[in-house]
């Protein structure tokens, strides 16, 4: 009895394997067709990142810092004065180009007085031609009047030679009066020309002092956006450069998602499509988003030393396309997300 014991103990045992390895192999099937159903429906990838637009602010003149009106890290608004640059020396530059037009001005009216002065000269010279040229005609009637009577006798050879001497007089008297008139003619075009001169360079003084103007209001620094600003790189006393990065700011409502999927899951994501949004910062916030666009290249097109695969060795490597994914979240949940966060990124295709 005993040894039938011990026979049929290890029969028994010998089940107990199969329907283990039955039951893990059920759950792999089962796993796999699950998996099966969701990777048929979605286009997954771990290579994605929030991004947001951050707005650098950079100086536009130089000089020294005389304040600084913020805290990094902090929100501010658009249009806030954050930062003032010494402006004495831009005052001083404004200062000068008002001088100099005033005495630009000043010039003009020097220039019309002599314009009506030799306008007026020019129209006394034309008066003058006028009355010459009467004088002319009145001794050239004598003249000839004249000339025929001293054939006749009726006047004297004396009084023939007074005539042709007071024609030539006439003559010289109306050149004269030609030479004068032309001569305020001239300088009355020069005079309008000095003025025109002088009025072009009221206007380049003008020109100057919007520049000086337009400079100065350089040296109230603010902000582009409203947003957080971040990376403060600018102290109190420094002398700051044209075109140096002085802080960024991080602007409001621009969150979204950069997710680099591979060139081979491009074919079935389209603009619109959902997308379910992983961050691993906060494991538990369930986000959705929305597929907007595609980049224009890949990434390695955009780096600082593209691929050439015209040169060396060829190996075929699965490129990566920026694919951009709006964000649709709470408020709240916006406020916990900042740029630069890994996430992962599922798009139903389906």
């Amino acid at each position: 009895m005993e040894q039938n014991t011990d026979t049929q103990e290890p029969k028994k045992k010998s089940k107990v394997v199969p329907i283990i390895l039955g039951i893990v192999l059920l759950g792999g099937i089962i796993f796999g067709i699950k998996e099966y159903i969701y990777f048929s429906a979605h286009e997954d990838t771990d290579d994605a990142q929030i991004d947001a637009d951050i707005s650098p602010v950079v100086a536009r003149v130089g000089g020294y810092v005389d304040s600084i009106l913020f805290e990094e890290n902090t929100h501010v608004n658009k249009g806030q004065l954050l930062v003032k640059i010494d402006d004495r020396d831009l005052k001083v530059r404004l200062e000068q180009a008002q001088a100099a037009q005033k005495g630009a001005s000043a010039g003009i009216g020097v220039s019309e007085s002599q314009i009506y002065s030799t306008a007026a000269n020019s129209a006394s010279a034309k008066a003058e031609v006028t009355s010459a040229a009467a004088r002319l005609e009145k001794v050239q009637k004598d003249y000839q009047r004249y000339a025929n009577l001293v054939k006749d006798g009726s006047v004297t050879q004396q009084q023939f030679d007074q005539a042709k001497s007071d024609l030539e007089v006439a003559r010289a008297s109306y050149r004269a009066a030609q030479e004068q008139y032309k001569a305020a003619s001239q300088q009355v075009g020069t005079t309008r020309n000095q003025l025109k001169v002088t009025s072009s360079g009221v206007d380049q003084r003008q020109v100057d002092i919007d520049y000086a103007k337009l400079q100065l209001s350089y040296a109230q620094i603010k902000s582009p956006a409203s947003g957080t600003a971040a990376k403060k790189n600018v102290q109190v006393g420094q002398l700051v450069q044209p075109g140096q990065t002085l802080f960024a700011i991080v602007n409001d409502n621009s969150l979204y998602v950069t997710a680099n999927f591979k060139e081979t899951q491009l074919n079935e994501i389209r603009n619109g499509q959902k997308v379910n949004i992983e961050v691993d910062a906060y494991p538990d916030m369930e986000l959705e988003g929305t597929v907007y666009n595609f980049s224009p290249a890949t990434g390695a097109k955009f780096s600082l030393l593209p691929p050439d695969n015209a040169t060396g060795n060829f190996v075929k490597v699965v490129q990566r396309v920026p694919v951009k994914i709006k964000i649709n979240a709470t408020p709240e949940q916006l406020a916990k997300l900042r740029p630069g966060m890994s996430v992962n990124a599922s798009v139903n295709i389906k």
